[in-house]
């Protein structure tokens, strides 16, 4: 069977096949949530190299864990959490090497989505960097806990039932820590707007 033939498969089916050493379903898998994990890897880790990098693990660790996967929840939400899990541990990881090893040296780069440059003022593309910038300190400053959600509402677009099955708690918990990490995120903002 070619991959044509895969792609019409659901999850389920997939899943199934991938279970039993079938390495184009697998492909498949990748290939349909690749983007999506990048994306959410990206929303904690803010480096597009280090959320390839991150995706790839993932991937390695469901294949390896396929066999854990029951079907009680939807496959993207135990793949999200299993995302979500590896780029915070990726980033404590990197925080315990940059607090070991301290380098003057260290450029952070502030990645930002450019309007057409050509029209682009220059001073209102500083500001919008800058804005960038610290939205991304303020998310950094956020719990935990509060940190996975507001990517996942915000930046991934899930409902809050989805992340209350991601993160294993009630959609009312989901909600606080929304409106909590939301509330940070403005104060925090608020002198720069």
């Amino acid at each position: 069977m070619n991959d044509a033939d895969y792609t019409e498969y659901s999850d389920e089916t997939l899943i199934e096949k991938a279970k039993k050493s079938d390495l184009e379903a697998f492909k498949i898998i990748v290939e349909r949530y690749q983007t999506r994990v990048i994306s959410v890897a990206y929303g904690i880790v803010h480096n597009e190299d280090d959320a390839k990098d991150i995706s790839q693990d993932v991937f390695v660790k469901v294949y390896k864990s396929l066999d854990n996967f029951q079907g009680n929840s939807r496959f993207y939400t135990w793949l999200y959490r299993i995302t979500v899990n590896m780029a915070i541990d990726y980033n404590r990881k990197i925080k315990r090497k940059q607090a070991m090893e301290y380098n003057d040296d260290i450029n952070v780069k502030t990645e930002l989505p450019l309007a057409d440059s050509k029209q682009a003022l220059p001073d209102k593309y500083i500001y919008d960097k800058e804005i960038y910038g610290k939205l991304q300190e303020a998310i950094e400053n956020l719990s935990e806990e509060q940190k996975k959600t507001f990517i996942l509402r915000e930046m991934e677009d899930l409902s809050y039932q989805e992340i209350a099955d991601i993160m294993k708690c009630s959609v009312g918990t989901v909600m606080s820590r929304l409106y909590y990490a939301r509330d940070k995120i403005r104060l925090y903002l608020k002198p720069y707007l």
